[in-house]
This record gives C-alpha cells, sequence and structure tokens, in this order.
C-alpha cells in the first residue's frame, strides 16, 4: 500500500481533530477525500506528508512509518496546499529549477524541470513571471512544484478551487493522468470532481471516517433506507393507499415518492388492483450531494 493509516488519532489542545480513523490506499487510485469545513482533511494530509506531528497510531508512506522516516518519505510524497504558495517575482522556469535544487536533483534538474513544463502545459508560460499567470497556471506551477521529486504519493488540497470552467477541465485531465501510475489523495468541496477525476471516495466528518466507497456506483445507491421512485398513473389514484411517502408532487397523477425499499413492484401491483396504469415508473438515484448532506450533516 502505498499510504497505511491505521488508529491515527490527533489533538490540538483539548480538541480532538482526527479520532482513531484508519485509511489504506494503494498505488494507481486516485481517491477524492470529501468532508465539510474542520472534519480534519487538511490536518490528515499534513500528517501523510510530515508537516503535522502526531503521537496517536500509525502512518506510513510504500511501507515506511513518517515520523521515523521523514527524509525519506518527503521524497516519496508530493504535495499541493490550498493556498498554493509561491514565489511570484520570480519567472516559472526559474522558480521550477529552484524547486529542483531544494530536492538536490544536481545535473538533472534542467532535464526535469523541462519534462515537468511540458507534462503540466506551461511551455508557453516557462519564460513569464509567476504574478503573471492566472489562478490556472499557477495551479499548473503547482502541480509541477509537487511532482519534481517523482513522488509516488501525491497529496492535492481543493487543486480546482476557483478555477473557470476551461481550467478545471485541463487541471481534472492532468491529474487523471498523473494519477495513472501513483497514488493521488485529492481534497475538494465540488462534487463533481469526484466523478470527474477519482475512482474512489472516502468521506470524513467531525474526525472520523463515515463513508468509503470503492465504487462510485456505490456511492449514488448508498442510502438504501431512503429509496425514490418516480412514479405517474394514467389516472388519478388514491395517494391514501399509495406505498411510500409523496415528496414531491408534480401534478394529481404524477409523483416521487420515498421509502424504506424499492416500491416499484407494490407500485405495479397497486395500479393493477385500481385498474390504473402507469405513464412512468423509475428509481431517483440519491446524488452525491443529498449523500453527503446525510452523512455529514449535524444530528
Amino acid at each position: 500500500m502505498s499510504i497505511q493509516i491505521t488508529n491515527l488519532s490527533k489533538r490540538y489542545g483539548e480538541q480532538l481533530v482526527l479520532n482513531n480513523i484508519s485509511l489504506h490506499i494503494g498505488t494507481g487510485e486516485v481517491v477524492g477525500f470529501l468532508g465539510p469545513n474542520g472534519a480534519g482533511k487538511t490536518t490528515t494530509m499534513k500528517i501523510i506528508t510530515g508537516s503535522v506531528p502526531y503521537e496517536t497510531g500509525s502512518v506510513k508512506v510504500c511501507d515506511m512509518e513518517v515520523k521515523e522516516h521523514r527524509l525519506e518519505t518527503n521524497a516519496l510524497t508530493g504535495y499541493l496546499p490550498e493556498q498554493n504558495p509561491l514565489y511570484t517575482d520570480m519567472y516559472v522556469k526559474e522558480y521550477l529549477m529552484f524547486v529542483a535544487d531544494t530536492y538536490r536533483l544536481g545535473r538533472k534538474r534542467r532535464q526535469r524541470t523541462d519534462e515537468l513544463i511540458e507534462l503540466v502545459g506551461l511551455t508557453r508560460e516557462a519564460g513569464k513571471k509567476i504574478g503573471q499567470l492566472s489562478k490556472g497556471y499557477r495551479q499548473r506551477v503547482g502541480l509541477a512544484q509537487a511532482l519534481m521529486p517523482d513522488p509516488k504519493v501525491l497529496i492535492l488540497d481543493e487543486p480546482t478551487t476557483g478555477l473557470d470552467p476551461n481550467q478545471l477541465e485541463d487541471i481534472r485531465a492532468l491529474i487523471r493522468r498523473i494519477g495513472n501510475d501513483r497514488t493521488v489523495l485529492l481534497s475538494t468541496h465540488i462534487m463533481q470532481e469526484i466523478n470527474a477525476i477519482c475512482n474512489r471516495v472516502v468521506i470524513i466528518n467531525r474526525g472520523e471516517i463515515v463513508a468509503d466507497y470503492n465504487d462510485l456506483h456505490d456511492l449514488s445507491i448508498a442510502d438504501r433506507r431512503d429509496v425514490r421512485v418516480e412514479v405517474e398513473f394514467l389516472n388519478v389514484p388514491d395517494t391514501a393507499t399509495l406505498p411510500g411517502t409523496v415528496l414531491k408532487a408534480y401534478s394529481d397523477r404524477h409523483f416521487v415518492l420515498s421509502a424504506q425499499e424499492d416500491i416499484r413492484a407494490a407500485l405495479f401491483d397497486r395500479a393493477v388492483t385500481d385498474g390504473n396504469k402507469l405513464l412512468t415508473l423509475k428509481p431517483i438515484e440519491n446524488s452525491m450531494e443529498d449523500i453527503f448532506r446525510k452523512l455529514t450533516r449535524d444530528n
């Protein structure tokens, strides 16, 4: 496993930020890390990168305990924080060469810099000052910086916040391409990012992991206690005899019903018994937003 978190807890003073969480992520996985503000996402990411210490539990990168092998795990981990810190007075290529020096790449620094400039699509911008770049191109510089040591693990904290639709698609495509041969842990508040980039989603709330879906289809049907069905009858039915609860009425013949189980067969039987006919009968899958709210809302 590229990332192995086992029984990790973290406190800031009296506040419990992470409560005994465990999370294992393998090579080639692009994992969406979701949660409301203050849920513990950024703290978890900073612990993986070694920038925040931990006392309780185990955190391993490529089978090495982070707190015991920080230099080694740092060399295997690339990190793009939410607030992307860049030296805006430096030129793009100059800055990336400087980053290469911090990783002590020596004679490989120029080759690696040129490779990354091409990979992230900065060739035409390489001679510009970072301060002249749009936010989308600054994010590309940040990704190039994170990729400089050719990491096995890439940690991205809100990498697409504030980007326009064209920039979004470009960065998403880049992250998908990067994730083919390494582990990517991606924090986001944008639900569309999950379908666009990730092949797995983990949801954290109040310092605890409340859901982990290895198949995004499992996420869309996750809450089976709230099954919704759209049904339209030819003639007006007696709603009191229908299974489920009417959530929404488009007309006196057309409804959205909610129940704790699949009620499509019962609706068909009801229509037959009443001499009615069905014009529409289809399940409504819960959206990611619906499931996220249910898993993270305050009780």
